[in-house]
């Protein structure tokens, strides 16, 4: 079903061009308005068909369908652990081991492919926006827009709080200002280099085991400032206090078989209705069960 959004003119706009509330008020991007001035009962005021050059008028209610975005991508059923959904986004509590998006590497078994059998046992049909994204191997919380102007509203405004678990020793938050290169276009793999683009990683100590206390690891909470490709993976890494799990940027595997990085927290204003929205995911089991090991001899921050 298309999306409709509804809005009562008030004074301010009283007089004005549709255009100029479109893009002001509502948010919409110039490729949507362009969409939705093709489409039929795309704009109506009061409802009748009415031209972005028009002009509206205070009390008026002016409408705009969205409309569906067809999913070209094939549904897979797999179990979800769906956090939240209305009719503009959904939250999503990502395992670990899912990937988002269909690569060559990954052929009907992402968390898209899912996302389209979710939806389509609901009668529904979008395609997948993620906002932001999570490495296969990281587990957490994964916010998708359900329609085009949520997805443009969204972007670029959604604060994620990490949870990790690294080598070393942390007692004090700081922060990690170091770009982030690809030095090799054919691999995944990433480093900090001088020619690369700026990363900025904030990180506070939660608990710490101290070597004096017979181990070397600290639980952190992680917020970034900047989004590159593995990020926090490559910044710890760089610090000598890599991921435990990582194996890719020389964590240790004794403890846990993936990177030790879980997303789980999200904060975010509504796309329609401008509501402030936290939503939380406690930690999977394998980090939970190497906390509750190492308990004994943390130290909390």
């Amino acid at each position: 079903m298309p999306r409709k959004l509804k809005f009562t003119i008030n004074d301010e706009y009283d007089g004005k061009k549709v255009l100029h509330f479109l893009k002001k008020e509502a948010g919409l991007s110039a490729s949507l308005i362009k969409t939705l001035k093709e489409t039929p009962n795309g704009v109506l005021f009061d409802g009748r068909h009415i031209r972005t050059m028009d002009l509206l008028k205070k009390g008026g209610v002016l409408t705009l369908e969205i409309p569906d975005s067809r999913s070209l991508i094939e549904p897979m059923e797999y179990p979800l652990d769906v956090i939240y959904e209305d009719e503009d986004v959904l939250v999503i509590n990502k395992q670990a081991g899912l990937a988002m998006h269909p690569t060559h590497n990954h052929q009907g078994d992402t968390l898209a492919n899912a996302v389209a059998s979710y939806l389509s046992k609901k009668g529904k049909e979008a395609a997948f926006r993620s906002i932001g994204r999570l490495d296969k191997n990281t587990s957490g919380l994964c916010l998708a827009a359900l329609h085009k102007h949520a997805a443009h509203l969204l972007s670029g405004r959604v604060e994620k709080t990490y949870f990790a678990l690294v080598e070393g020793c942390f007692t004090f938050p700081g922060t990690i200002d170091a770009p982030i290169c690809r030095p090799d276009p054919m691999k995944t793999l990433r480093a900090v280099g001088e020619n690369g683009e700026r990363a900025v990683t904030h990180y506070e100590p939660i608990a710490t085991e101290p070597p004096s206390a017979g181990g070397n690891a600290s639980f952190l909470k992680i917020r970034l400032e900047t989004g590159r490709t593995h990020q926090i993976r490559v910044h710890f890494s760089h610090l000598g206090a890599p991921l435990l799990g990582d194996d890719m940027y020389g964590g240790p595997t004794d403890l846990i078989t993936r990177h030790a990085l879980h997303c789980g927290a999200i904060e975010l204003h509504h796309p329609i209705t401008k509501e402030r929205m936290r939503f939380e995911a406690g930690l999977p089991e394998d980090m939970d069960r190497i906390i509750k090991g190492l308990t004994a001899n943390l130290s909390y921050c």
